[in-house]
This record gives C-alpha cells, sequence and structure tokens, in this order.
C-alpha cells in the first residue's frame, strides 16, 4: 500500500502501476532530484538512468548529488504534452506524464558504478558507450555514483480538453489544446570532427527513442 506522501491527491489523474511509472522514467531525460542539505530543501536537475528497478544519478564526487548516502530523496519526470487553454483561468491546465519516485539513496563503487555510468550515457543515447573510450581511473575516481531503489512510485497523466463548465461553453469562445512536440534533430559535429564523417548510430537511436 502506498504510504500519504506517495499518494496522489487528484485520483483522476493518477496511475500506480509499474509498466505506467517505468515507460514515463524510460522516456524522460532530465529528472528533478528533491532531498533535504543543511537543513535546507534542494532540487536538482539530473540525467539518470533506469535499470530495473533502480534509478542511477552521477555527479562530481565533491557535489552534493554525490554525497548522498542513506537520505531519503525524491525524483519527479515530466514529459509534457500539451497547453490546455481553457474558458476561464480556473480550468487551464498542461497535458503531461509524470512520474514521481520515493527512495533511499546509497552510495554506488565498483562494477556496478561502472555498468551504472554506461548506463547513464545509454539512456540519453542508446548504446552510445560503445562508440567511446573507457573512462579513465583519474575520470572515475573524479564520479560520484548514486542509486535511488525505487521504493515507491506513482505517475500522474493528463490528456484530452479542457473541463469547461457549462456556462463558459455555452459563450461560444474557444477551447482546445495547444500540443507540445519533442523532438532532437541532426547531430551538429564540432570543430575536431573529420569532414564527412557521418553521425554515429547512437544519435538516430536517441530520436527514435525521443520522439513524442
Amino acid at each position: 500500500m502506498q504510504p500519504r506522501y506517495a499518494r496522489a491527491r487528484q485520483s483522476k489523474t493518477a496511475r500506480y502501476d509499474t509498466e505506467t511509472v517505468e515507460a514515463i522514467l524510460d522516456a524522460g531525460l532530465v529528472g528533478h532530484v528533491g532531498f533535504i542539505d543543511a537543513d535546507r530543501p534542494m532540487v536538482m536537475p539530473m540525467a539518470y538512468a533506469r535499470v530495473g528497478g533502480t534509478i542511477y544519478l552521477h555527479g562530481a564526487s565533491k557535489t552534493r548529488i554525490a554525497g548522498l548516502d542513506r537520505v531519503p530523496v525524491c525524483m519527479t519526470v515530466t514529459i509534457l504534452t500539451g497547453i490546455v487553454a481553457a474558458r476561464s483561468g480556473f480550468h487551464h491546465s498542461m497535458n503531461h506524464r509524470t512520474a514521481i519516485v520515493h527512495g533511499t539513496a546509497r552510495l554506488v563503487d565498483g562494477p556496478e558504478a561502472d555498468a551504472a555510468l554506461d548506463a547513464i550515457v545509454d539512456h540519453l543515447l542508446p548504446a552510445r558507450s560503445k562508440e567511446i573510450r573507457a573512462m579513465t581511473a583519474q575520470e572515475r575516481k573524479a564520479t560520484g555514483v548514486v542509486a535511488i531503489e525505487i521504493e515507491h512510485a506513482s505517475a500522474k497523466v493528463r490528456t484530452g480538453p479542457p473541463n469547461d463548465d457549462a456556462t463558459d461553453i455555452e459563450g461560444g469562445s474557444w477551447g482546445g489544446v495547444l500540443p507540445i512536440a519533442t523532438g532532437l534533430g541532426g547531430g551538429v559535429e564540432d570543430a575536431y570532427t573529420p569532414r564527412g564523417l557521418p553521425e554515429p548510430a547512437s544519435l538516430s537511436a536517441a530520436r527514435r527513442k525521443f520522439a513524442q
């Protein structure tokens, strides 16, 4: 059973099934991670990867994120799909898919950390870790890896037109949805890429993965 803090207030948009939550996590690019540091709430945007029931994060070894261990955290991933234009300010909204994950952070090292770092790269650009060189010992030392075991998760999903009052609809004004489309463009090579070299397969794989 979901604890009170992990239950959505609006039951009409709430989802608690694992399939919905994982689909949103796998389709997202940025997770906003919340935690308490020095008695203050902090929220950090992070690249991430999901491997089974675990979320992996990474950062410079001296950052707040990399220092989280046995600390409760919450991560939210939101995918916007439309601005809902209602006939009153009260009923304006957003169409979206949102996953909210609660868990306890733990520091990761050794082979699990190496696999986690590859997974984070591959979440953004599928199979990219196989196209690039391995991390050096110095780079690995400078990078902290944190795992969040998913203890409780929920999703909020809103679709469709505005929920206008009947009297507002009778007024004859415009109402509906302004769709939000997210897509990745073609790769823009830097000054050091050999001229004429085709973009790697991971870029087209990312375009397919994150198309919406």
